[in-house]
């Protein structure tokens, strides 16, 4: 495809499209109307004689024209952007920095590390949410940083790591008292897959105690059991509570036992309010990633929040 001859502002416009996933979300990136998104799009559609994009009940889906053109432009515009700088005239007051991720961590760790900057004037917007929808968001322009449990497909985002979670199987010291555990050979039938025939703890001693957890479907404690006890979890929850800091509360009121975060329990840890129940050699960890959207932000707070983070997280 020819893109000479293309108008610069059009392009713009269509990689906003593509990288947010809806003419909206584009909108709301250039700080345009909806109905210019729109009929940018067609003019650039009428230029290059193909459909760039297939419109769906929300938002639209790249035709293979689009990846190859959003391929093509995307680093000569990013790198443009990044020489023209930001569009702020000198002296003017930066806009909010919306940052989003799961609740936990952004109360107990990422809030406090961004205390100096926010101290300096940096302002912040903070939202909570599950990774998915928090991802789909961000495509849209709803926020600059978002600090995902996993990493984002595809090109449109842009992650980093930024900090490992370990995962620990925690009791209030009552039930550490009545259950002591032992170990025994994962039976065939239950193995996880993969799952050596070696060694591993049986987590039998865990009968009758109440687990204690944040979603019906266990996903903590089903890759805990999986990962340290060799076969798949058959138990079910039984207590819910959507925050892990109400499942670390209930945990520390004597209510069950459950797999939390190091991060979130460490202290009580520390101070015996709570007993890891075991310490394996090789403990479940999962991987947070920071993510935005690719290209140069015209909000210079953004890269301020981005580098504490990067520099903080090492400590959490």
């Amino acid at each position: 495809m020819e893109t000479a001859s293309l108008d610069l502002n059009l392009l713009r416009t269509f990689l906003a499209v593509y990288r947010s996933g809806s003419f909206t979300g584009a909108a709301r990136l250039l700080g345009l109307s909806q109905p210019t998104v729109t009929t940018q799009m067609r003019a650039l559609e009428r230029q290059t004689g193909r459909e760039l994009f297939e419109r769906l009940p929300r938002g639209v889906s790249p035709t293979p024209v689009a990846d190859e053109l959003a391929t093509r432009i995307a680093a000569p515009l990013d790198e443009l952007s990044a020489v023209a700088g930001p569009a702020a005239p000198a002296g003017a007051r930066t806009r909010p920095v919306h940052l989003a991720g799961p609740a936990e961590l952004l109360c107990t760790t990422v809030l406090p590390a961004l205390a100096p900057l926010v101290a300096e004037g940096v302002r912040l917007r903070v939202a909570t949410g599950l990774t998915d929808p928090l991802l789909d968001e961000l495509r849209a322009g709803r926020h600059d940083l978002v600090i995902a449990t996993t990493r984002p497909r595809g090109r449109t985002l842009h992650a980093v790591p930024l900090t490992d979670e370990e995962f620990v199987l925690v009791a209030a010291p009552v039930w550490a008292a009545r259950t002591p555990p032992g170990t025994a050979e994962p039976q065939d039938a239950a193995r996880a897959p993969g799952a050596e025939r070696s060694a591993a703890p049986d987590p039998a001693f865990l009968h009758g105690v109440p687990l204690i957890t944040y979603a019906e479907d266990l996903p903590i404690a089903r890759r805990y059991w999986r990962h340290v006890f060799g076969r798949r979890l058959s138990r079910a929850a039984d207590v819910t509570v959507p925050d892990l800091r109400g499942v670390l509360a209930a945990v520390v009121a004597g209510a069950g036992f459950g797999v939390l975060p190091r991060y979130l329990c460490q202290d009580l840890l520390a101070s015996g309010a709570l007993v890891a129940l075991l310490e394996p050699e090789d403990p479940p960890i999962n991987t947070g990633y920071l993510v935005q959207r690719p290209g140069t932000c015209d909000n210079p707070d953004v890269a301020r929040v981005r580098a504490l983070l990067l520099r903080a997280a090492p400590d959490w």
